[in-house]
């Protein structure tokens, strides 16, 4: 059984100078391999015209089986320095914009995917993932 806390920061900007966008997302799924260890839903929120602002996430798991999938830490309380366990990060961010009222409604979506590895001498400790994340 794994129990697993986090936290994701996401800055979102909009650079439109024109119109504010509705942002909402997917539930934020970390995995390994295809088991889901943890999951957390970021609130919606609408974004003004050329603003930003950091959006904080819970990503949780609580008591989730392994079933014996994750076999590199069977023997992690011995050497937990020696911990690497990859984990992904996946979630797809959605924007809708009103351009003209209700009259025209653009929709802009990001695919996110986020390859992390889990360090037993990193825990607790924030790692940023600006250059592990891939976007399409």
């Amino acid at each position: 059984m794994l129990t697993l806390n986090s936290t994701v920061r996401v800055f979102y900007r909009n650079p439109a100078t024109f119109f504010g966008v509705h942002v909402t997302s997917t539930p934020l799924e970390l995995h390994y391999f295809q088991l889901q260890l943890a999951s957390g839903q970021m609130k919606k929120f609408y974004q003004s015209r050329k603003s930003q602002r950091a959006v904080i996430t819970v990503v949780a798991g609580h008591q989730v089986p392994l079933y014996g999938g994750v076999s590199v830490l069977t023997s992690a309380r011995e050497h937990l320095e020696k911990v690497a366990v990859p984990l992904n990060l996946t979630f797809v961010m959605r924007s809708r914009a009103h351009i003209l009222g209700r009259l025209v409604k653009s929709k802009f979506y990001r695919r996110i995917r986020c390859s992390v590895t889990l360090r037993g001498n990193k825990l607790g400790k924030p790692l940023n993932l600006t250059n592990l994340c891939t976007y399409h």
